[in-house]
Formats: structure tokens, sequence, C-alpha cells
């Protein structure tokens, strides 16, 4: 069965989502290294502000993922990737979308713009049959899904879910993993994060965080997170158990999250090495990485795994504190793993 999908804003995770659907249906076009995909979604319209040729151009030259592996160009309001046709609308009000005459079965909502079950339904009410968030919604949608942690407890009866974050997709395997072989009694972590759209390239008033009104290229900038929030929505046995905090710093992919644990039980580095490296072979084979090398960001750009855990940098003092260190792209990471929450949920449909 081919599903009819349509993207809602067409940003950094708009951009790459479309792109990882094409890398994975067309593996032999490019070196990545995602599970290939099947040709069952087909992109069918996308919503952006943007004019054509802007809209064209950015999908075509990327600066952090280089070309994209196919032609892309404009025939009047359509967009062509690889001489297949996407329509382009331009609408701010969701409720004046085509989905219904379009035969949307799945809406990808990657604009950020808000999060609430109320401003989604209005997508639904236009005709899309399901629709899928880029980013932490509020307590009141179906579900809120970590691809390889709680997918399975889909049942294709939801109608509006979330991918969650970034960052969310980075802890919790790791959060799993050490909570099952050593058991976590408290933990802080702390996300190191790229640059991103809401801050300015020189000072601006540009936000109410008076932090983002700074440079992002002069400056470390701590900001505020609700990471360790998302932890305790995914994983309700740690509520008030977990605090997180974060800073952006002046790249413009990949990020890293540190974490500090106390256990419940003793433990070494080996041991903990141990675990985290059988979990990235087995249960999160496809999407928790492990490294011992002396690596560096840079070297997971366009790295479609949700977390790359740092062994080099395990360490364990008094027995039960444990410092870990991971790293993640925070685009091409969760823009794949939108495609297999799509690819698994719509299986149920």
């Amino acid at each position: 069965m081919t599903i009819r999908v349509a993207i809602n804003g067409y940003g950094r995770i708009g951009r790459c989502v479309l792109r990882a659907l094409f890398e994975r249906q067309h593996p032999a076009r490019t070196s990545d290294s995602s599970i290939p995909l099947s040709s069952q979604f087909q992109i069918v319209a996308i919503n952006e502000l943007a004019d054509a040729q802007t809209i064209a151009h950015l999908t075509k030259y990327d600066s952090t993922h280089g070309l994209f592996p196919a032609e892309v160009s404009v025939d009047g309001q359509n967009l062509l990737v690889d001489g297949q046709s996407i329509l382009l609308l331009h609408e701010s009000d969701p409720a004046k979308l085509p989905w219904q005459s379009l035969n949307i079965d799945l809406l990808l909502e990657c604009s950020g713009s808000y999060s609430d079950r109320d401003t989604a339904q209005c997508h639904i009410n236009a005709g899309a049959k399901h629709l899928l968030f880029s980013h932490p919604a509020t307590a009141e949608i179906d579900a809120t899904v970590v691809f390889g942690f709680n997918h399975q407890a889909l049942t294709g009866a939801e109608t509006i879910i979330s991918s969650g974050s970034c960052s969310t997709n980075c802890v919790i395997p790791v959060i799993e993993t050490i909570h099952k072989a050593f058991g976590i009694e408290t933990g802080i972590t702390w996300t190191v994060h790229s640059a991103m759209h809401d801050q300015p390239v020189i000072d601006a008033y540009h936000n109410t965080d008076l932090r983002k009104t700074r440079s992002a290229f002069n400056s470390i900038i701590p900001v505020d997170t609700g990471l360790h929030l998302g932890i305790e929505r995914l994983m309700p046995e740690f509520e008030g158990r977990f605090q997180s905090l974060a800073m952006r710093v002046p790249t413009v992919n990949v990020s890293a999250i540190d974490f500090a644990l106390n256990l419940s039980s003793a433990v070494t580095v080996e041991q903990v090495n141990d675990s985290l490296k059988s979990a990235s072979v087995n249960h999160y084979g496809s999407i928790m990485g492990y490294t011992e090398e002396p690596v560096a960001s840079c070297d997971f750009n366009h790295d479609c795994r949700s977390v790359i855990v740092d062994a080099s940098q395990t360490r364990v003092v008094g027995n039960r504190q444990l410092a870990l260190h991971t790293w993640f792209d925070n685009e091409w990471g969760y823009a794949n793993r939108m495609i297999d929450v799509a690819a698994y949920w719509s299986s149920l449909w």
C-alpha cells in the first residue's frame, strides 16, 4: 500500500525528512547507511510559505548535508525531485489546506509553530487521516513515541502522535539500558546542542529569552530545556528523579548529551561499557552506536542513528556515580526516526 504523505513546514527537519525518504528509498544513489525503505511513501504535497524557487534551492543545496543526490527543479507550482512532482502550497491557515482532495494519509507536522491537539485537529478536519509531530507535543495527543523504545505500543487507532525530540530519542535508549542493567536512582542530563533557528547570527531583538538575543556564533549560550519532562513522560517511574541542563554552541549540526547518574548498584567502567555495547548490537542495533575511538562531533554529521555512545569518556566515581558522553546528529538522526515511526505506524492501518 502506498502511503500518501504531506509535509507541513519545510525548514531543517522538513527538508531532512524528504531527503531521508529519498535516500532510504534509493540507497544505491547515496552513501547513507540508513536502513533501506521500500517505496511505500509518496510525498504528495509540501505546505511552506516560502516561494517555490527558494524551496527548490534549499532542497538542492544544503550547507550541512551537501548536494541533494538527485535532480531538483520547479515546474509551475510543483517541486520536481528526481522527476517526481510534489505540489507546493503556501497556506498559513490549516483549515484551508486541501488534504481531503489530495487524499493525504499522513501529515508530517514539521513547522514547529504549535504543539497542541486542537491546532493539529484542524489538519485532520481538513482531511489528513493521521498527523505526526516532529517535536514534543502536549499531553492530550494520542501518543509520544521513541522508536526502538515504545513504538510497538502503537495500535493503529491513533490519529495524532509525536516522535518526541531529538534529545529524547538520544537519551531514552541509554537510560533504559543502564536502568535495566544496574538501576538508576537519580540523574542529570546536560545537552550541548548546535545553534538553532531561534538564535540570531548577530545580536538582535530576536527572542524574549535574553540569552537568545545574542549572536549564536560568538558564545556558548545556556538555554532552558524540558528534557527531564520528556524522560518522565516516556518513563513515568522517573518522575521527580531527573533534571536537565542545556547550552547552545557555535556549530551548525551534531550535538552531545552528557549524563550524571546515581546508580542502585556498584559498577565498573568496563561493566557499563559492555552493557551499552551489547545494547548497540542487539536491542537498539539500528539506532544506537558505540565507539571507543577518539572522535569529534563532525564525525557524526549525516549519521542516521539516534545516539552514539562515546565509551572512551565513561567514568565511574565511588562505584555508583556514573558519567556518560553521547553524540547525535540532531537533524539527520531525528528525521530518520520520524520515518521509522511513520513506517511502523502506517503498517497498522
